[in-house]
């Protein structure tokens, strides 16, 4: 792996780590979008991003479980090896869609709780819930036209 090629499965482990997946998860992933060949095997993995064997097996656990990686074994080989599936990314994104309602559905209740209070006191909470409801309705659709747009042929 080159320097800069580095410090990109850095900067994505971070991104994710943000987000509370364990940074050697991260790491993984950021490298399984760059290596080459696609599928690695956990010592690959391990090799690569100096890190233990342990450390992987854990952390391809928790990847696997997400579905932004998938298991699999090459031609005429008995170790597993990882990769990225196509799409796993729009999974994952329509996979949180029932959080977003969640997350709007409570900001609902709450606004509703303080319904006596002045829409000054209302302000942050009414952000938060136009937020997820915006996001509730346009994300399905936008996922959609991400996926039909993928479809059409390149000039």
């Amino acid at each position: 792996m080159t320097e800069q090629e580095s410090e990109l499965v850095e900067r994505i482990a971070q991104l994710l780590a943000e987000a509370g997946m364990p940074r050697v998860a991260g790491r993984i992933w950021a490298y399984l979008l760059i290596c080459e060949p696609p599928q690695q095997s956990a010592a690959e993995l391990a090799e690569a991003l100096h890190a233990s064997r342990g450390a992987i097996s854990g952390a391809v656990r928790i990847l696997a479980t997400a579905g932004l990686i998938r298991r699999t074994r090459r031609p005429r080989e008995r170790r597993e090896v990882f990769l990225v599936p196509p799409g796993s990314i729009i999974g994952i994104l329509n996979a949180r869609l029932p959080v977003t309602t969640m997350w709007r559905q409570t900001a609902d209740d709450g606004l509703e709780l303080l319904r006596d209070r002045t829409p000054e006191q209302r302000a942050r909470l009414q952000e938060v819930r136009d937020v997820y409801a915006f996001m509730e309705t346009e994300l399905p659709s936008m996922l959609e036209r991400f996926v039909a747009r993928r479809k059409e042929p390149t000039p």
